[in-house]
């Protein structure tokens, strides 16, 4: 499994979490349109800063090598994690 396979489905779960879970889609459901946008970008952006974070460390294999690939790699599996993301809520949520 590839890193932006692993990507895309960090995006939909990010998603269905926001859209499903109780309080936390209360309080995701009272945003604005482009605020709900941003929050989700925001997780995942802290989550491909935490993974580029964790290979420069050394700690643990995260699939990452912390040199320009790495990062590379890193912004490509964002980018599909965003998309994915994306189209799940606007999918599942009117």
């Amino acid at each position: 499994m590839t890193a932006e396979t692993l990507a895309l489905y960090g995006g939909v779960v990010v998603s269905l979490l926001f859209g499903y879970v109780p309080g936390l889609s209360t309080w995701f459901s009272g945003l604005e349109t482009i605020y709900k946008r941003l929050v989700m970008a925001l997780v995942l952006l802290v989550v491909a800063i935490g993974v580029v974070g964790l290979a420069c460390a050394g700690y643990g294999n995260v699939g990452v090598t912390c040199d320009q690939a790495g990062l590379e790699g890193v912004v490509r599996a964002f980018i599909a994690a965003l998309i994915a993301n994306q189209a799940t809520y606007t999918l599942t949520k009117s």
